[in-house]
């Protein structure tokens, strides 16, 4: 079976990774693989869990926001805002469902700021007429 190799970005670091036999991911058409040899391809990974496997050695895992996938020249590039990697799933599904429930509240306090300061403009708005 022929390998590849990932390349994996993000803003603060950039990881190379040998000898991978096999990519499973998921974009907007559904899941999808990879393996060695494949012809060149561009998609968007979406939000949640992909795997890789390296030859001879078990899965492991990305958690991702979100990414772009380039797979040409049997080398594979993914980049995105941040990710984890992680050879155990339930670990890493925790630290997923963790991030997600702290980005949730970022969201929902940012929301309420938002509304809070066009309550205020409006009323200002108001008091100007």
């Amino acid at each position: 079976m022929s390998s590849f190799s990932l390349v994996l970005r993000d803003p603060s670091r950039a990881e190379r990774i040998e000898g991978v036999s096999s990519f499973v991911g998921e974009d907007a058409s559904g899941s999808f693989g990879i393996l060695g040899g494949h012809t060149r391809c561009m998609t968007v990974l979406s939000f949640g869990l992909a795997r890789f496997r390296c030859v001879g050695n078990p899965w492991e895992y990305l958690a991702i926001p979100g990414a772009l996938l380039y797979f040409a020249g049997n080398e594979m590039l993914i980049t995105t805002s941040h990710y984890l990697r992680d050879t155990d799933y339930q670990r890493i599904s925790s630290r997923l469902e963790a991030e997600m429930m702290a980005e949730e509240r970022k969201l929902s306090n940012l929301k309420r700021s938002l509304r809070r300061m066009e309550e205020a403009l409006m009323r200002r708005l108001w008091e100007l007429r």
